[in-house]
């Protein structure tokens, strides 16, 4: 079993962005930070996004509003941030409020400008292959992590748990793609499957997503199956001062022993899908700066 290191790789790509970026010209590039409300997780997210962004040379910006905020003000705020050239990415923090549609609210992103890959635009675009799309942070911190790893995907049975806009589905779709990683064969599964088991046994790839804790067992997977856990949940745990301890979808005491490659939680995708948003965030500011030249 390998264990792969998600925060040793996000520091590889980290390093390499600082490097990117301290040879732009003119400027550098900017994100701002969208949130709404003071959700504790939203807040610990953000901030770490920002202090990141900064840490490699990325002007990192934070715009909070009330969760009383209507939709319409929400996208009139969109729409200004979109008209502000010195704003290369952005990025609303979800979730929004429950009156606030988010389809709607990342629909209103500038494309351009959408480092998060949510836009229709982008997923479109990333269905047609086309390599000025902006890819989702999570699955394309995935992909990195499997192509750094050296695991092969090509003509590979991948089985995703989960068919999310988020991570689900796009990680299918980057899989899927005729690139590498990529060129392996896909099968979404979700809560309407049936015989789940005998499916994911088939998969040298498993990628679960579901938000489940400890729900991928041994008897689940194939021995030397690689399996990425993308779940982050929170689990009683008395023995811990903070009376709680995260765990993935996957029981990796359990299925671990099983695996050619894993992810551990926390430590595994997490830090990648911040390092992906940076690395987003360089391409909004190349691909602005090239259409302005």
């Amino acid at each position: 079993m390998n264990l792969i290191d998600g925060n040793q790789i996000a520091t590889e790509v980290l390093d390499e962005l600082s490097q990117r970026i301290s040879l732009l010209k003119p400027g550098k590039p900017c994100v701002v930070f969208v949130r709404v409300g003071d959700d504790p997780a939203s807040v610990s997210y953000v901030k770490k996004k920002e202090r990141t962004a900064q840490s490699i040379g990325i002007d990192a910006r934070l715009v909070v509003f009330p969760t009383s905020i209507s939709e319409s003000d929400l996208l009139q705020e969109i729409d200004r941030l979109n008209a502000d050239d010195s704003v290369h990415g952005i990025l609303v923090q979800a979730p929004l409020p429950s009156h606030v549609n988010e389809v709607s609210i990342f629909n209103r992103v500038n494309p351009a400008k959408d480092v998060d890959g949510f836009h229709a635009t982008n997923l479109g675009k990333l269905c047609q292959e086309q390599p000025d799309a902006f890819r989702s942070c999570t699955p394309a911190g995935i992909v990195e992590l499997i192509r750094r790893s050296g695991i092969e995907t090509s003509g590979k049975r991948v089985v995703v748990l989960g068919r999310s806009l988020i991570v689900g589905k796009p990680v299918g779709m980057l899989l899927l793609n005729r690139s590498i990683p990529g060129n392996a064969t896909v099968t979404f599964c979700h809560s309407r499957t049936h015989n789940l088991p005998s499916i994911t046994k088939e998969a040298d790839i498993l990628i679960a997503a579901i938000g489940k804790p400890n729900f991928v067992t041994a008897q689940m997977v194939k021995q030397g199956c690689a399996v990425i856990d993308v779940g982050i949940n929170r689990i009683a745990d008395h023995s811990t001062k903070s009376g709680f301890r995260l765990v993935g979808d996957v029981d990796f005491d359990e299925v671990s022993p099983k695996t050619s490659f894993i992810t551990p939680v926390p430590g595994g995708v997490g830090p990648m899908t911040v390092a992906m948003l940076m690395s987003n965030t360089v391409q909004a500011y190349e691909q602005i700066i090239q259409t302005q030249s």
